[in-house]
């Protein structure tokens, strides 16, 4: 039974670590990947800058090597928690740190994982709380590479259903309770097992130029750049003076190519190649580069200063004002409110002065104290005279009065039998 098991385990390897050999070595091929393009267009005589920037490519080289590559396997629960927990986690020094302490000399790796690539996890005396979706992560801070594996363990407390197989997605191992389980995880990709003393001789950075009608691969070489520091430009001197990189590429991660005084000839295609040999990175950024006609700037003409015996007999050309109306009918109001605002104004002016000389006239009728005390006295007069007048007619009133009360005793006199003298009464009214 343990052959057939290890067969079986063996079977299982191999298709992992042959996927991991495809893939990684297709990744490590020189053949770089175009990943931008762009076109650029700019005139004759100027400075063009062709921008290239990857911050993988930068080379901070530091003493904590073993710091630079982890591993580290976590457990996903299904249920009831559904919760993730950190198992194991080992560093490229080969120091391991276990998070549980119910996993102490349970659960291991390998010393020489970073070696032999192999990062398998082993758990010994396999329990139902072992059960859970597991994942090998790897990770490469100084290349920013992220790798994971996952594999679905299930327990069974019966021999006859222990297999291991693949739903399409992740390796699935059902194993038996209490029986120790190998979770694989291989992976021999020199990044991840070797860490090269000559790193600054893997990385380069290097510029080709494609004149119009020409393959890629007859490009001519502008510049290499070198993580140690070196530099190597190609072509005629003057080529090499126009353009170049900074000397702080690589600690910048900026390997953006300047071209000044651009001129038609510098037409074509320019490519920034990114070789990270140790990481595995080949890219490729290409510029259409286009160069237009040169920018003319109008020169005004010379002004001539006044001269003392100009001729003053020549008619002057007519000087010609350019008026621009707009479009739009809401900027007549504008205009048409200033002039309504003026005529309001002088409006309120004139009845203003109006006003004021109407007044000035009233005052020069008033009549001088002269004529005042003579009016005075004819008034007086005159009111005496009223006075009296008003006496005559006080007493007409009483006389009047009085025979109005006479015939109305004579009138009540005759409803009644009793013998009245008018001629006695009218003595008495005339008394």
């Amino acid at each position: 039974m343990k052959t057939q098991k290890d067969i079986i385990l063996f079977l299982i390897h191999i298709p992992v670590a042959f996927l991991f050999t495809a893939v990684f070595a297709q990744s490590d091929s020189s053949s770089s990947v175009v990943v931008a393009g762009y076109n650029i267009s700019a005139p004759a005589g100027s400075s063009v800058l062709l921008q290239c920037v990857s911050g993988r490519m930068v080379w901070t080289r530091d003493r904590v090597r073993d710091r630079q590559r982890v591993l580290h396997w976590d457990l996903y629960r299904a249920g009831p928690d559904y919760a993730m927990e950190r198992v194991v986690d080992m560093f490229s020094a080969g120091d391991q740190r276990v998070y549980n302490s119910y996993n102490l000399g349970r659960v291991s790796l390998s010393q020489k994982a970073f070696k032999d690539g192999n990062f398998s996890l082993v758990i010994k005396d396999v329990t139902m709380n072992d059960r859970g979706l597991y994942s090998c992560n790897l990770h490469h801070l100084y290349c920013h590479l992220y790798e994971t594996i996952r594999i679905q363990l299930n327990v069974t407390k019966s021999r006859r259903k222990e297999q291991r197989f693949w739903d399409g997605q992740k390796a699935v191992y059902v194993v038996l309770l209490g029986s120790t389980v190998v979770l694989p995880c291989i992976n021999r990709r020199n990044v991840w097992t070797d860490w090269s003393n000559e790193e600054e001789d893997q990385q380069v950075v290097h510029w080709d130029r494609q004149s119009p009608g020409i393959r890629h691969d007859r490009a001519d070489r502008l510049v290499d750049l070198y993580a140690s520091g070196e530099q190597r430009s190609y072509g005629p001197l003057f080529l090499q003076r126009k353009m170049n990189i900074s000397n702080q590429a690589f600690a910048e991660g900026d390997f953006s190519l300047t071209i000044s005084d651009l001129q038609p000839t510098d037409q074509g295609k320019y490519s920034c190649h990114l070789h990270h040999h140790y990481c595995g990175l080949h890219e490729r950024r290409e510029f259409q580069v286009m160069v237009e006609p040169p920018v003319i700037q109008p020169t005004l003409p010379a002004k001539a200063l006044p001269s003392a015996d100009k001729d003053t007999t020549k008619a002057e050309s007519p000087r010609i004002i350019n008026v621009i109306l707009p479009d739009q009918r809401h900027h007549f109001l504008m205009p048409l409110g200033y002039v309504l605002t003026s005529f309001l104004l002088l409006a309120f002016i004139i009845l203003i002065i109006i006003l004021i000389t109407r007044r000035r006239r009233t005052k020069g009728h008033y009549p001088t104290p002269h004529e005042r005390s003579s009016r005075s006295q004819s008034s007086s007069e005159e009111f005496e005279m009223d006075v009296s007048e008003v006496s005559v007619c006080s007493q007409q009133e009483k006389r009047f009065d009085y025979k109005n009360n006479l015939l109305k005793e004579k009138i009540h006199l005759n409803s009644q039998p009793k013998v009245i003298d008018l001629d006695k009464e009218m003595q008495k009214f005339s008394k």
